[in-house]
């Protein structure tokens, strides 16, 4: 009996050592989790926000204004106030299975290669300041896929 319970132990640990061995996160689960509610809980705070170049407040926003203030508001971190300026901070991240909650999705955008912001909410998803729907949650499709530029670890 004492031999098959250290058997079972032996074998929980090294399934738990594989696990954690095999994973890309950098964080653990529970700091993942209070990431996206605290993300989530300004986000309801801010749903539906219109957009408006320059715009820093509820009356409207522009994309790096609202990461500025998701930021200071949520987890006490100072970000610069352009998209430009933002695209510095932080770790840049290459292998997109490192994604974290969290982590800024940096994009340009059309002809004259327009800089827009938003911060990943994992599965695939992130908050931003859409042009033309406001503050919204957006899925990272083809659409998006193809203009990224980089994402970086802030975080």
């Amino acid at each position: 009996m004492l031999r098959n319970k250290k058997i079972l132990i032996n074998i929980m640990i090294l399934f738990l050592l594989l696990l954690t061995g095999c994973s890309s996160a950098k964080i653990s689960e529970k700091e993942r989790q209070v990431r996206v509610v605290k993300i989530s809980g300004f986000y309801n705070n801010w749903k539906g926000t219109k957009y408006r170049l320059g715009g820093t407040t509820k009356s409207g926003v522009d994309c790096s204004a609202l990461m500025q203030h998701l930021y200071k508001q949520k987890f006490e971190v100072s970000l610069p106030r352009t998209t430009e300026k933002m695209s510095l901070e932080g770790k840049k991240i290459k292998n997109r299975t490192h994604w974290e909650v969290g982590d800024l999705l940096f994009f340009k955008i059309g002809r004259k290669k327009i800089r827009h912001v938003g911060v990943y909410l994992g599965n695939n998803r992130f908050l931003h300041a859409s042009t033309s729907r406001g503050v919204i949650i957006s899925e990272v499709d083809d659409y998006w896929s193809k203009h990224l530029w980089q994402v970086r670890k802030v975080l």
